[in-house]
């Protein structure tokens, strides 16, 4: 039995909330914070999508993050449709292998 859990708790938790969910088609980090996380390699050692936002200008910046926020709403309405139709689908998978 590992002692050494609580050390290891902010990794679990952070796989967790940047891991794409079948159920709801996205994150869990990304339902909150309206955009997908930055990993701290994609920082450290530079990625397309770093490297394409360091060259926007502020102002261009500011009101894509803008529009993503506006846009968060619609997106939970979509993950919680997403999360009705795979229940559905899960519910259905089982009623069949009942046996009445």
């Amino acid at each position: 039995m590992s002692r050494d859990w609580l050390e290891k708790l902010p990794f679990a938790l952070w796989a967790y909330r940047t891991s794409f969910r079948t159920s709801t088609g996205a994150t869990p980090y990304s339902l909150v914070y309206g955009m997908e996380v930055g990993l701290p390699i994609e920082i450290e050692m530079g990625s397309l999508r770093v490297a394409l936002e360091e060259q926007i200008p502020k102002a261009d910046w500011a009101q894509a993050r803008f529009d993503q926020l506006n846009l968060l709403d619609e997106r939970r309405l979509r993950a919680a449709d997403s999360v009705r139709a795979y229940l559905r689908n899960m519910a259905h998978a089982f009623k069949k292998r009942v046996k009445p």
